[in-house]
């Protein structure tokens, strides 16, 4: 069934697979989520189990989080307006991040209710049915997993991960429930609060997890180590460019992705020809990366004798102090240079011990020169 599904999207106008995709997974969660939490909301009153109660408000808070998906999706789909005119796709990471608070709710008073139980345990009433609708509810749980990750990795989606692993969660969940009942049918113990318990903080751990996550792509996290590679790879196809730095890489979404970046070329190039170029790399990043690139170009003087002399002074006396600093934007007005200091995370020395330290070398070596250092400390490249 989900491949019919899957394969139908396929078809479709690739503007609106995503979207398409995204209420796929939100409807099939809804159907199931909601008939998991009748069958369990029945046998938990029947058996009078604060385990099984708790499974059964966990598929409640399941089938709340397939309607945020639902609407999540619905919304990240509208287009760019006049307030939001880089889109709504975060509105995705939102929904996601409501779930996870769910999820962390959810945890919590399984906690309350678990601890409850161990105070004052209580039999659990079992029949053939409660095992048979446990023993459905992990198959169906299962089944559900599968559907969210196949689909999030059609559309590259943290919302639906998160929905998946919440799926996997109710799966140990579930198991552990039915193990519960099934010592106490054969050894009489009481366990429930306790296994009930131990699933709380496995579910509370899971939830808070996923809600750091999803704070970390609403404030604006750091692209994966992948995805600057690929970067790296495509702008070292252009032999004609010097160099490149300050990359910075913003997101408005899972498929809207802006970046900026600084091109190192030839003074000498006339500027049609250096705006041929950046153009052509621009181009490249928008049709294979699907990332929107800004050029900045900064001309270095590549055939003059004193640039050249001086550039290598100032980089002998970044290397010299053995702090992994890299040098870019090298310039010459007159008796005055100018560059820029990256300084890696966690450098043992301030900006200051490193500004004093690089103005007694260069002035030792350059005689009286006034410098003007900037430090960078968020760039990727």
């Amino acid at each position: 069934m989900l491949n019919y599904f899957i394969k139908k999207i396929n078809t479709k106008d690739s503007n609106k697979t995503r979207t398409s995709f995204g209420f796929l997974a939100g409807s099939l969660g809804l159907v199931s989520n909601g008939l998991l939490f009748v069958m369990k909301f029945l046998i938990g009153l029947f058996a009078q189990s604060v385990s099984i109660m708790a499974d059964a408000i966990n598929s409640l808070s399941d089938t709340a989080s397939s309607v945020l998906t639902l609407v999540g999706f619905r919304i990240a789909a509208k287009p760019a307006d006049k307030e939001h005119p880089y889109g709504h796709e975060r509105f995705e990471y939102i929904s996601g991040f409501m779930i996870s608070i769910i999820i962390t709710f959810v945890g919590f008073q399984f906690l309350i209710s678990s601890i409850e139980k161990i105070m004052d345990p209580s039999n659990i009433k079992l029949s053939p049915l409660v095992f048979i609708i446990l023993l459905l509810s992990i198959v169906i749980k299962i089944w559900q997993s599968f559907m969210y990750q196949k689909i999030a990795a059609k559309i590259d989606s943290e919302t639906l991960k998160a929905s998946s692993q919440d799926s996997l969660n109710d799966v140990i969940t579930t198991a552990a429930v039915l193990l519960s009942a099934l010592v106490e049918l054969f050894t009489g113990l009481h366990i429930d609060g306790w296994m009930g318990l131990l699933i709380a903080l496995y579910i509370l751990y899971s939830g808070l997890k996923m809600v750091k996550e999803f704070i970390d792509e609403l404030l604006g996290s750091r692209p994966s180590a992948e995805e600057i590679l690929v970067m790296e790879e495509h702008l070292k196809e252009y032999p004609a460019i010097l160099g490149y730095h300050d990359l910075l890489v913003h997101s408005y979404g899972p498929k809207k992705q802006f970046a900026t970046v600084h091109i190192e070329v030839d003074d000498t190039w006339s500027l049609n020809h250096a705006h041929d170029i950046i153009n052509s790399i621009e181009k490249d990043f928008r049709e294979t990366l699907k990332v929107e690139l800004v050029c900045h170009l900064d001309p270095v003087a590549v055939k003059s004798a004193e640039y050249q002399q001086k550039w290598e002074i100032v980089k002998e006396s970044i290397t010299a102090l053995q702090l992994n600093l890299r040098v870019h934007d090298f310039r010459i007005e007159k008796n005055q240079l100018s560059f820029d200091v990256v300084v890696p995370p966690k450098c043992p020395q301030t900006d200051a011990e490193i500004r004093k330290k690089l103005t007694n070398y260069l002035t030792t070596r350059l005689g009286d020169v006034t410098l003007e250092i900037t430090f960078d400390h968020n760039y990727l490249l």
